[in-house]
Order: structure tokens, then sequence, then C-alpha cells
């Protein structure tokens, strides 16, 4: 268990602190001299039930909140500490506001300086405390007369709180790891160190990290576990990593960085969330809001755009936050907002989505969206994101942004890309359903047609898929006998283009000049016209159905080839490749190849480039491979 300290500046934190654990938290000169705390303090004991319990002693002048902050994110339970003879004070309210926003919702109150007060001033002290407490997640919590000079309570404080340590379930390690940067050192023989809590997941010595949102890669040289050495650390642990790896020093490493497993490296700088405003705050919160976010230990200039109306004090709703550079973060992550000025806290809540979009972040569909991300459960959240418009989820990205290994589909369908996406069965059920229903109407309305572009059908259907997952439904909806893949096309099984007799008549002429040996240097078709004393825009009309239909490729605008050499030629663009030296086809080798004309061969080559069969680089040319079976190759 992680213990954070909070309360007022002079109210006996440190103390406390040294009472329960035998550790002088302040380490610095200057907090030495000043009697005050200025920097995150750590101490580490077994209270009592053999397990050990991390304290976190933060500062409680109202000038360092903001480190605080930095030792808040972590904890699992608040010692929120209050002076019996002070009572509740500025902080004291700040610092519970805090707590509340930041979602911790286990407390315990030490009533210190105990022996200042007598039982009247302790009893108005405790119900002071209930009323600051009551209608935030900390009400209830029992209160504890304590006093570090006596001992008076040390001993009862310390046992409510082993028994609190032995109630409280492990944080889940079954997540990517990410740890919260407080800390970075160098120690002597040993290198650098980072200190920070495990926010998820686990680590072992030898493993592989980032340094997000640096990208810096480093190895996990060894850990220290809750102040002991160890072969892992959990999520709930505070840990130390021994860090090693080009670039990895103490100047380089800060707080507020985050130590990830490499898969959760995103650094984001446009996030939605969901925001409350404290009803403490002088004015609403509207566009373009300047204020300061925290998020773990890092701090970071943001804008705050609320995404319904502004939010009035003691309002909360969802609001993008632009931020002057990017971080390392996770999904749920909870933050909080103070002002510029770093005098006051502006309010707390959420983040929702790491991708915010720039525009259209306002509109209804979006706003779903949102809501359904706020779900806590990440099976319950995606179920509930395919639910509404786009119907379609980023499945690697949703698993990245909440840094879990593996995406609780359920009836989900997935559609391999990259990016994968998932859709439900309903909303695929009806992608089905539509792409029969748009081809059918194509059909109907152009019988002449082969099949309609993939581009065109693609854009035509709901959800609209990204081209790559579009591919894979494409391929997975041919291998199903739905629809047939003709060169560019598509068609629905049954659709035959039919000539009429006549034309048919015109193309089974045409047919044999554009086939045997002349078939790579097919005649023109004003050639074709002039010898048969037939119109030539007749031939041409004919030339273009049969292309319509798969059966011919019109290369330039007077030459036609069958489509069976089309795809003799592509094997002789591979043969050639093949041949190559170096791999690329020149004009004159392919030339060769076909026994045709260069300028023929130059035709036929930017037909393929047209196409994307060919890849072309200044006059050469090679495959590409992922449009080789386009003319059924």
């Amino acid at each position: 268990m992680i213990v954070g300290t909070a309360g007022h500046i002079d109210h006996g934190k440190t103390a406390l602190v040294r009472a329960l654990t035998g550790v002088d938290t302040d380490r610095l000169a200057e907090e030495k001299a000043r009697g005050i705390t200025i920097e995150l303090g750590f101490a580490y004991a077994d209270l009592g039930r053999g397990g050990i319990t991390g304290f976190v002693d933060v500062p409680g002048h109202e000038r360092f909140v903001h480190t605080m902050l930095a030792g808040a994110g972590g904890i699992d339970l608040a010692l929120l500490v209050v002076a019996a003879d002070d009572g509740v004070m500025p902080q004291t309210q700040e610092h519970v506001a805090i707590l509340d926003l930041l979602g911790i919702d286990r407390a315990i109150v030490a009533l210190s300086k105990a022996d200042l007060a007598g039982e009247e001033r302790r009893r108005d002290a405790a119900a002071e405390i209930a009323a600051l407490l009551a209608g935030t997640r900390l009400a209830g919590a029992p209160v504890v007369p304590v006093s570090a000079v006596t001992g008076e309570g040390i001993e009862n404080l310390r046992a409510i709180l082993a028994a609190a340590a032995g109630d409280m379930a492990g944080r889940a390690a079954d997540g990517l790891f990410r740890l919260a940067v407080d800390r970075s050192f160098t120690l002597k023989g040993t290198g650098t160190v980072v200190t920070g809590t495990v926010l998820s997941g686990r680590v072992a010595a030898g493993d592989s990290v980032i340094v997000s949102p640096l990208g810096l890669a480093a190895r996990v040289r060894g850990i220290h576990a809750q102040n002991r050495p160890a072969e892992q650390g959990l999520a709930g642990e505070r840990c130390a990593l021994n860090l090693a790896g080009e670039g990895v020093g103490r100047d380089a490493i800060h707080r507020g960085a985050v130590v990830l497993d490499p898969a959760l490296h995103a650094p984001t700088d446009r996030i939605d969330a969901d925001l409350r405003v404290l009803p403490s705050e002088p004015r609403p919160v509207g566009t373009w809001f300047p204020a300061r976010l925290h998020v773990g230990a890092a701090e970071v200039g943001a804008r705050v755009v609320p995404l319904a109306a502004p939010l009035a004090p003691g309002q909360d709703g969802p609001v993008q936050l632009v931020l002057d550079r990017p971080i390392a973060a996770a999904a749920l992550d909870r933050f909080i907002l103070r002002d510029v000025s770093a005098r006051r806290t502006i309010g707390g809540g959420r983040f929702l989505d790491l991708r915010a979009p720039a525009r259209r972040r306002r509109t209804p569909e979006r706003l779903a969206v949102m809501a359904a991300a706020a779900r806590p459960d990440a099976a319950e959240a995606l179920a509930a994101m395919l639910e509404v418009p786009p119907h379609l989820v980023d499945l690697d990205g949703f698993a990245r942004d909440r840094a879990i290994a593996d995406v609780p589909l359920g009836d989900a369908v997935v559609l391999d890309g990259p990016p994968r996406l998932a859709l439900s069965a309903a909303a695929h059920e009806g992608l089905v359903a539509g792409l029969a229903e748009t081809l059918r109407r194509f059909h109907e309305d152009n019988p002449d047609m082969q099949g309609m572009g993939r581009e065109r059908l693609r854009l035509a259907l709901t959800p609209r898929l990204p081209k790559p997952a579009f591919a894979a439904f494409v391929a997975a909806r041919i291998g199903a006998g739905d629809v047939v893949a003709e060169g560019s096309v598509l068609r629905l099984p049954g659709h035959v283009v039919r000539l009429s007799a006549e034309d048919e008549a015109l193309y089974a002429r045409i047919v044999p000049a554009l086939s045997g040996e002349a078939r790579f240097r097919p005649p023109r078709v004003r050639d074709m016209a002039t010898d048969w004393d037939i119109p030539e825009t007749e031939v041409r009309r004919v030339l273009r159905m049969a292309a319509r239909q798969g059966r011919v490729d019109q290369i330039r605008h007077d030459h036609f080839f069958l489509r069976a050499t089309t795809a003799e030629m592509v094997r002789l663009i591979a043969l050639t490749q093949a041949a190559a030296p170096d791999g690329w086809v020149t004009a004159g080798a392919f030339r060769d190849r076909v026994q045709n004309g260069r300028k023929v061969a130059i035709e036929i080559l930017e037909f393929y480039d047209r196409h994307g069969v060919t890849l072309r680089r200044g006059d050469l040319r090679r495959i590409n491979p992922h449009r080789a079976d386009l003319f059924g190759t």
C-alpha cells in the first residue's frame, strides 16, 4: 500500500511520518533549515502485518501544491493531517479537493498536535473536518487524535494503517507496464535511477522500456520495490529502476516522464476529457481557457475547450485539452487543472480519448463516443463505442491507450489493417447488406457495365472503412462468394453484361485481330475500321463495352488488348525483372520481350503505372506485389 500525506503547512505531516516509520523524509538542507517540506519525501515501514507500506510525504505550502500533485497521483490511501489547534486551513481545503478530484476514496484523518488541544477543541476540530469531507469521496473517514511529541495515538494510527493495508486488494498487474517518474538521480557505481509508482502492469530486470514522451530507449538493470531489492516491480508499488541505454542520464530524464512498455509509447497533445469545475472557481471555464495541467508527476500548460456550453463553477462536462507539449498518458488517467499563476485549483477529471480530433469535436456523434469511452471496464467501453457512429474502433490504439495487452472483443468483428478495426456484429451485417444493395442498384442503373470500382464502392458504404480495412472486408466477401472481383471492379455473382447480337458479331470479328502472334502488337481501332469499312465509332463503342466487361483493356486511346494478353504482359514484366541484375525493368528490355516498338512498349508500361501494377523510379519499373493480381495474373 502507498500512503500519501496531505494537509496545510506546519500541521505536522513530516513529524507524523517520522513517528510512524522512524524516517525523516526532509532530505534537503533547505528543508531542515526552514522547517518545511519543499520536495517529495519517501519512507517505508512494516506496520506490523509483515508487508511494506510506502509513505509519500508532500509539501503543505501553497507554493508547492504542484509538488504535492506529483506525489498524490499514485497513492492508495490519503493520510490527511489537520492540526488540532489550527483546524481546517486553506491548504487543507485545497488538498481535500484535489484528493476528491483524483478519485481517492480511502483516507484516515490524523488530528495532529493533539497535545496542544483539550477535549472541546478536539471535538470542534473533528466537526470542522467532518463538514469539509461531507460530499466528497473521503466523507466518513476516521479521525484519530495523535501527537508526534507525546506519542499519543501513534500506535493506534499504526494499527489502523496496518489493517487498511491488509484489507486492500492489490492492483491488477495484467496490464502493460507504466511508471510515473517523480525523481531521477545518479548513484556512483550504479548509474541513472528513476523512482515512481508503478501505475499498471509489471517490470522485471532485463526488460526493455521506453522513457516517454522523450522516446528514449532503455534497459532495466535492477529494481528496488518498496525500498527492497526485487526481481520485478508490480502495479501499486513504489519502485526505483536502474536504467541503462544510450542517452539515458539524470539530465535527460525529469519528473513527469513515464517509463513504459515500448508498445505504449504514443505521446499526445490533444485530449478529450470530462472536467469537473470546483464550486470555488470565480468564473466559468470558457473556450480556450488557459490552465496548468497536472497528471501523474507531469505538469504542462494547456488550453481548455468546453465541448458543450461553458462550465460554470460546480458543473462538469466534456472538454478538449490542447497542450503546450506532448505528454505520456493513458485513457481514464485522472488529472488536475490549476490556474496559470499556480494560486488555485480549478478542477479535475479523467482523460477519455488521447487521439482527440481538432475538427467536428462538438458533434453529437463525437460526444456519444466520449460518453461510451468513459466506461471503466474495457469490454463495456468497446461494446458501447461500437454502438455509436462511426461504429468503428481502432483495436491497437484502444489497447495501447488503455495500457492493456488483450482487447476483450465480445461479438465484435475484426478487420485486418493496419490498423486493425473492430465493428459490432450488427454493423458488420449492415455493411454486408449495404455492399450487396449498392452493387444491385449499380447493376440496375448500369446494365452494360462490368461492375463498380472499388474506391467508388468504398465511399458509398456506411460505415466508411479506411482503405486497408475495406480491402480486408472485400477479400472476406469474395471468399464468401458474395461478390466477384474482375480487375479493379466488383460485381455481384449473378451479374453478366451481354452485348447485343450485332455487337457480339462485331466483337467476334475483332477478337482474332487481337489474338495470336499479333497479340502484343494489335491493330489500332482506326485501322480495323478502315479495313472492314465499319465506322470507327462503332468499333470503338463495342471495344469499350467489352472493356467494361473485363474482356479487353484500353491501353491507350487507340489501342485495346485482350485481358488475357494484359495478364500475360504482367508476367513478362516479372520475368524481365527477375532477369535484371538490379531487379528493375527498362522500357527497352520489356520491348524486347514483347517484340514491339519502343513507343508502344512505353504506353503499355504507363498503363500499368496508372493502375499501380508497376512502381516507377525514373525510367525504371518493377512489379508492385500488392497489385500484381489486378488483372488476374
